[in-house]
């Protein structure tokens, strides 16, 4: 027999299924849906985060990273995931990531501008521009590039034009130019970006790449050095570090943290720190605590539409329990 519908029991279905449908619905349905506008704005965070400053830049502690969202990840021998997060994160999908960031204080995003893994389809700029127009949103973007041939300026001038506040060198390139000491390339590249009036940084996974740039006096805004602990179960043991090959190394990204630590304890420049949870084998009160503890400024940590609420109440508990440390809060 059918349970008789009154008033009360028709309004709470109905409002309850409004709610389970409106829950349901993409950013370009709620868009629609938007009372006399065409245009979503993107969520106000509701409580600042914790905030730090490069340059005139006021930069989120925790800042969403672009592996995620380009397709690429750092998987070890799982050869399925880099496809699979290109299955995941669809457009929609990318763009209501930047607004849950934005939502919870995380102001400032650090992706490429041309992904070699991306087959020359690198999303960020299309993306950034749509966000922007569609929905209002106003992530901020410190771009990854990598300078390449009689084009090298190419890639770091298409993110300028596209709002990018900061350019850096991509770690692996910065590793390789001072493997082959070429300085005299990273300095012509951070003194360009610096020209065109916006934050210039190097990027490394070897310690050797803040070295050499703090020793050569190159005036960047910020170093992007990776920083985790050795602490989880597939990092090679201590007597192998010296021993990996450049094809074996998509399980270390920090090979020696404790001298990169000491190294950037005296270096005043802001550090974004990177890796901090080494591809997801650290999790967030373990890799944060570390990161935070001993010295970074920031940290760049991809994260999915889920685990951004979290990353972020983690990253806040972290950095007030870190306001004094040995390394002094240097942005």
């Amino acid at each position: 027999m059918a349970k008789p519908v009154n008033r009360r029991t028709f309004l709470s279905g109905s409002i309850a299924a409004s709610t389970a449908a409106a829950l349901a619905l993409s950013l370009e349905e709620k868009a629609l849906l938007a009372q006399g506008d065409t245009v979503e704005a993107a969520a106000v965070p509701a409580e600042k985060g914790p905030m730090g400053k490069i340059g005139s830049v006021e930069i989120s502690r925790l800042i969403c990273g672009g592996n995620l969202l380009n397709g690429y990840a750092h998987a070890r021998d799982l050869i399925y995931v880099s496809e699979l997060l290109r299955r995941y994160f669809t457009d929609e999908k990318i763009m209501e990531t930047w607004q849950l960031c934005e939502s919870a204080g995380i102001n400032t995003m650090i992706s490429t501008c041309d992904c070699p893994y991306s087959g020359g389809k690198d999303p960020t700029v299309r993306l950034l521009n749509r966000y922007r127009n569609e929905h209002r949103g106003r992530m901020q973007w410190i771009a990854q590039c990598q300078p390449q041939g009689k084009g090298m300026t190419d890639s770091m001038q298409r993110a300028i034009d596209n709002g990018a506040c900061g350019v850096f060198l991509q770690g692996e390139v910065g590793d390789r130019f001072v493997r082959e000491n070429r300085l005299d390339l990273i300095e012509k590249i951070v003194t360009w970006i610096k020209d065109k009036g916006v934050l210039a940084g190097v990027a490394g996974h070897s310690v050797d790449v803040p070295i050499a740039v703090e020793t050569a006096g190159m005036p960047v805004d910020f170093h992007m050095k990776t920083l985790h602990h050795h602490n989880y179960w597939s990092a090679m043991p201590a007597e192998q570090k010296l021993e990996v090959s450049a094809n074996h190394n998509d399980n270390y990204y920090c090979r020696t943290p404790e001298q990169t630590i000491e190294f950037m304890k005296e270096v005043k420049t802001p550090w974004i720190a990177y890796k901090v949870l080494a591809a997801g084998a650290i999790r967030p009160q373990s890799g944060f605590d570390y990161a935070f503890k001993n010295g970074a400024d920031f940290a760049c940590v991809g994260m999915f539409d889920f685990q951004v609420k979290e990353d972020q109440s983690v990253a806040k508990d972290v950095v007030a329990r870190y306001k004094n440390r040995t390394r002094p809060w240097r942005a």
